[in-house]
């Protein structure tokens, strides 16, 4: 046999699946643990980026719908048509469903004192807490991923060069070409590490800034709410008694510029 190619074979058996065969239970378990941490950030990211288009395309739909809407009892019927299923249409159901119920049966309870505009604020802010939360729901995992991963990898790393020196220690051959492919395994630890923690940090970014951008529209799209509810008439009625305010009114993000 040609000594370059009888030097070639140990270096070709060299690798990942060499790796995990000669690995042990603690490298195998750690193997594990960060393909668990990859699939559930990749899971995460999909759901939630798939779900923030979709949440996207609906509120630019609704708010389209309302501030092109005559009076708020068409807005609550059109919710009540096709329900609410962005967080515009949300805040906007329950802040009616708010103002409707104080009118009806007043303050009964604790949690309804004080006037429509008290109450209705108090909704408001309840169902913007809701959102937020459901907006960050998963994104503590995927920082968990993103800080982790590489210290798991880093550790497997450990691991493998501790073995694997004992190893050559105990077989008496410390030359390079020993040492170099036990040890160049065991850093593929840290490379699985890098690539499970990269694409988490990325995703939790990426939800983290899209979620900024919306609870800032909502908050915004809040206080404007809150002024048509509590004034309980139509759109169309407060524009007519009050022609000469229409110059000052600025337009706020989601609200298209008037005609």
């Amino acid at each position: 046999m040609n000594p370059d190619t009888a030097a070639a074979v140990p270096v070709q058996a060299l690798g990942l699946g060499h790796f995990i065969a000669q690995a042990d239970a603690v490298g195998k378990t750690l193997l594990v643990v960060l393909l668990a941490m990859s699939v559930v950030s990749w899971v995460i990211v999909a759901i939630k980026g798939l779900t923030l288009v979709a949440r996207k395309r609906r509120s630019a739909a609704f708010l389209n719908f309302f501030w092109n809407a005559t009076s708020l009892d068409a807005v609550a019927h059109e919710i009540a048509t096709h329900g609410a299923k962005d967080p515009f249409s949300h805040l906007t159901s329950h802040a009616m469903h708010a103002q409707a119920h104080h009118a009806k049966y007043g303050a009964a309870k604790l949690e309804e004192a004080g006037s429509v505009g008290d109450f209705v604020t108090r909704t408001i802010k309840k169902v913007l807490d809701e959102e937020t939360t459901r907006l960050e729901n998963g994104l503590a995992v995927l920082a968990t991923v993103g800080a982790t991963a590489p210290f798991v990898g880093l550790f497997g790393t450990v691991w493998g060069v501790y073995h694997a020196l004992v190893a050559i220690g105990m077989s008496g051959a410390g030359t390079l070409d020993k040492v170099a492919g036990p040890v160049g395994e065991a850093l593929i630890m840290t490379g699985l590490g890098l690539a499970v923690a990269i694409p988490a940090v990325i995703g939790y970014n990426w939800l983290t800034r899209s979620n900024r951008v919306v609870l800032s529209k909502l908050d915004a799209f809040a206080y404007e709410l809150h002024t048509f509810v509590s004034m309980g008439q139509p759109l169309a009625s407060s524009e007519a008694a009050a022609p000469a305010a229409a110059p000052s009114v600025r337009a706020l993000p989601g609200r298209p510029a008037a005609a």
